[in-house]
């Protein structure tokens, strides 16, 4: 407790005929082992759920990655098959608290489909299907039968000078992995872009003015934590600013 509480909104899935509230055990683990935080998975629901309640309970939000994509309503587009799978239980939950987390300056590490739900929260618009795109790569998931096999495919990204990702990674040239088809288009009003892909796809942007930590990141450094620098170091970076948060925000905030 004394580390912190984040919060990581959970997923909706079916098995065996129950429909569950479930997070990918990797962000479990990175969570504690990469930046020593108390994990909390907070249910997803559709209806009736109050992001205040939550935040004011714990110290940081995590966004996970999931197979799920944001429903396009939310940012405009009419929905097709191939914008799917969809969650919106997810959606309503974890836009709701970005959108608190970065008011109230609450720390904010937001992983794949996360960096997409800023990005709609914030009033941005997603691009489906970007290997099609002229002049895009094909950041999909390869098709191979081993799961370290498919996280271990990484590509170079630029990362730009004098930016909080920078600032993080020091002189580091990071390579990433990317299992997606989906990728920002329309940039939000109030993000900056930290890094871009070869085929200039965003991998990461922050929060202009942020009162607090706010980083979005399209890869997976949650996946290497412990054995790659660069998933270390944003996951370090996002636990001291937890930290910070414990010690010097959240008493200012109770006190009001």
């Amino acid at each position: 407790m004394q580390n912190g509480v984040v919060a990581i909104p959970a997923d909706i899935r079916e098995f065996e005929g129950y429909v569950w509230q479930a997070a990918p055990e990797q962000y479990v683990q990175a969570a504690i082992r990469g930046s020593g935080v108390q994990p909390l998975i907070v249910p997803a629901l559709e209806v009736g759920f109050d992001a205040d309640q939550v935040l004011d309970r714990v110290d940081g939000l995590l966004i996970s990655g999931s197979r799920t994509n944001v429903h396009p309503s939310h940012y405009g587009i009419k929905a097709t098959e191939g914008h799917g799978p969809f969650d919106p239980a997810r959606d309503a939950t974890s836009m709701a608290m970005i959108r608190r987390a970065i008011e109230r300056g609450l720390p904010l590490l937001a992983i794949c489909r996360g960096i997409q739900e800023l990005n709609v929260a914030l009033g941005g618009t997603l691009a489906n299907e970007i290997q099609e795109l002229p002049g895009r790569s094909d950041h999909r998931k390869p098709e191979v039968p081993d799961r370290d096999e498919a996280f271990a495919v990484r590509h170079p990204i630029a990362v730009q000078p004098g930016g909080c990702l920078a600032a993080i990674l020091e002189d580091e040239k990071p390579m990433v992995n990317s299992l997606h088809r989906q990728g920002i288009s329309d940039l939000a009003p109030r993000l900056t872009v930290e890094a871009l892909a070869e085929d200039e796809t965003i991998e990461a942007v922050s929060v202009i003015d942020a009162p607090g930590f706010a980083l979005g990141v399209q890869w997976h450094p949650e996946y290497w934590v412990g054995t790659d620098p660069t998933s270390d170091k944003i996951f370090q970076a996002f636990g001291a600013a937890v930290r910070r948060w414990r010690l010097e925000a959240r008493p200012m905030q109770a006190a009001e």
